[in-house]
């Protein structure tokens, strides 16, 4: 009998999503990585193997103010819409969404949804 393991069926669930989504230098991929308490994202050129801009819920840069630090959503919102201004400064506009094996909702979700407010498209 096999016995169900999250962390291997995330990864697995991971490896099939890469296979498919590819950053290039006119169109980077958003990678958005989770853990129990903290959010981070990144903006990945795979061609030249470079990570052009990231950043994670536990930045400076990131402004909580007026945020409640235990709702983890709402940091996650904003944590995406400060990264997508970011990227749009930097002159990325359009991006390939990697969810990076986990389900799209609640935090995930919540990061998506800024970085479209924030000016990225995908």
């Amino acid at each position: 009998m096999k016995v169900y393991d999250r962390k291997k069926a995330r990864e697995k669930r991971h490896s099939r999503i890469r296979s498919r989504v590819f950053g290039t230098s006119e169109r980077p991929r958003l990678v958005v990585n989770r853990s129990l308490k903290n959010l981070e994202g990144q903006v990945v050129d795979d061609e030249h193997g470079k990570t052009i801009l990231g950043m994670s819920s536990l930045s400076k840069e990131l402004d909580k103010s007026g945020l409640d630090k235990k709702n983890k959503v709402a940091v996650s919102k904003m944590l995406g819409l400060t990264l997508a201004r970011r990227a749009v400064e930097k002159g990325i506009k359009q991006v390939v969404f990697d969810r990076g094996g986990y389900i799209y909702h609640g935090r995930v979700r919540a990061f998506a949804e800024g970085a479209r407010e924030g000016g990225l498209e995908f």
